[in-house]
């Protein structure tokens, strides 16, 4: 295998040689990520895998990366390692161009591994066993020749993790349910032998015939005698009014309800259903599990489709620090999920100018020290932020003709724009700057009195 692994056109002859009669010898390095189709006709994708695709197609490359820090190159590898543990292929079960690239990139390190970083208490061994899986199976249909494949023992495993044992299980169970049990020692006790007390004991089938007869006795007696006996028994209780709910507070409006983070993009790519569109993968400092999130590369991330092909070079859009938008509703743009929305700023038109879309169009740009999901606030208009902003209030579309660049390029909030704030002791506020909580000051590269959005 070729030495230079990172190498896109070094993947191209690879894939050529393997598949000689589907890669063909004009197929360019833009085409990888729309191969998978090529390669296997009979698996269909979603616009996701096909992004997602795209992602481990740039995430083989870093894992392939020689010098490369190690702390983080463990930490690539064991984050694959864990997507792998529940799949048999980066996409769950269907093959895709991504992981022949991941085999052609990662083989030649796991024939180099020891035994125990295949299979050791710490190893690797999902990735051992992907390997194995994509240089053998006909789903792959790789001519592999056997001195060129990864030798790999099915025996020779350094560390079973222990299964779970059924008693053990059982046992744990069992003393939880005692402890839930125990838990309701504070009720009173019954006596043995006993149910619930004689109030509370339904009576006989004898005691209700019983207990007819007499009602119907006393309501005869009252007929006659024009008194109503059972109006004692079941006095009807006077209905209390229901306390009337207090009207939910009405928040005033301010540029603080605009949840605003430093974003890391790790990583951009052309959407693949709209030549407008760049589909990002965003660092924005969500914990796991946060609803509209995924994970990549060991890391929380958003997905973001924003319409900046063509007005941003897509190099400029790799690994860099952005300010992002994260509390707009998700939006599904051309079959793509977007969570988020990335800040850039453009000229402001004039009077009768119409926007011909043509830019130029600059990204914002945080201090070089920020850290993704650093909250970022205009000064002057500190406070929480809302959940997820209600589109029927229209918060954002009323307060983001206020966000504007300064004569210093700094990125600011000048209420001149918003009508609803130029009135009481907001009228004539000054532009308070865009910072982020650390202190400094977001930026951009050339643009004054800009529209940013």
């Amino acid at each position: 295998m070729s030495n230079s692994l990172t190498s896109p056109t070094a993947l191209l002859d690879f894939l050529k040689s393997k598949y000689p009669s589907t890669v063909s010898s004009s197929t360019s390095e833009a085409d990888l990520p729309a191969l998978s189709h090529q390669l296997f006709p009979s698996a269909s994708y979603t616009d996701n895998e096909k992004v997602e695709t795209s992602q481990w197609l740039t995430t083989s490359s870093r894992l392939a990366t020689p010098d490369e820090d190690e702390a983080k190159h463990a930490e690539r590898l064991g984050s694959l390692n864990i997507h792998l543990s529940t799949r048999t292929t980066l996409l769950g079960s269907k093959p895709s161009v991504a992981d022949v690239a991941l085999y052609y990139r990662l083989a030649p390190a796991v024939k180099s591994w020891s035994a125990e970083e295949r299979t050791g208490e710490h190893g690797y061994h999902h990735i051992v066993r992907f390997i194995d899986f994509v240089q053998n199976s006909p789903l792959f249909g790789l001519s592999v020749e056997e001195e060129d494949k990864v030798p790999i023992d099915l025996n020779d495993i350094k560390f079973v993790h222990k299964p779970l044992d059924a008693e053990e299980e059982k046992e744990r169970k069992k003393k939880e349910k005692a402890a839930a049990a125990a838990g309701g020692d504070n009720q009173t006790s019954l006596p043995i032998g006993k149910g619930k007390g004689e109030d509370d004991a339904k009576p006989s089938k004898k005691e209700k015939v019983r207990e007819a007869a007499q009602n119907g006795e006393e309501k005869v007696k009252g007929a006659v005698t024009g008194d109503n006996p059972q109006q004692s028994k079941k006095e009807k209780k006077e209905k209390q009014p229901k306390p009337q709910k207090q009207p939910a507070k009405e928040t005033p409006l301010s540029p603080c309800l605009i949840d605003l983070r430093v974003g890391h993009i790790l990583k951009a790519i052309n959407h693949p259903n709209a030549d407008s569109l760049y589909v990002s993968t965003i660092a924005c400092g969500d914990p796991p599990g946060t609803d509209n999130t995924s994970e990549y590369e060991g890391q929380t991330v958003r997905t973001v489709c924003s319409g900046l092909n063509g007005l941003v070079p897509l190099e400029e859009m790799q690994e860099r620090k952005i300010i992002a938008v994260c509390n707009l509703k998700p939006v599904t743009m051309r079959g793509i999920k977007s969570a988020a929305m990335v800040l850039a700023a453009s000229p402001r038109l004039k009077e009768g100018e119409e926007d011909d879309h043509k830019g130029p169009v600059e990204l914002v740009t945080p201090p070089e020290n920020a850290k993704a999901g650093e909250r970022v606030i205009f000064e002057g208009w500190a406070g929480e932020p809302e959940g997820v902003l209600n589109p029927k209030k229209k918060v954002w579309e009323t307060l983001q003709p206020g966000f504007t660049t300064t004569e210093g390029l700094e990125v600011g909030f000048d209420t001149g724009g918003v009508p609803q704030l130029q009135e009481g002791e907001n009228a004539g506020k000054p532009t308070g700057k865009l910072v982020t909580s650390s202190g400094g000051t977001c930026t951009v590269k050339s643009l004054t009195n800009a529209v940013v959005r």
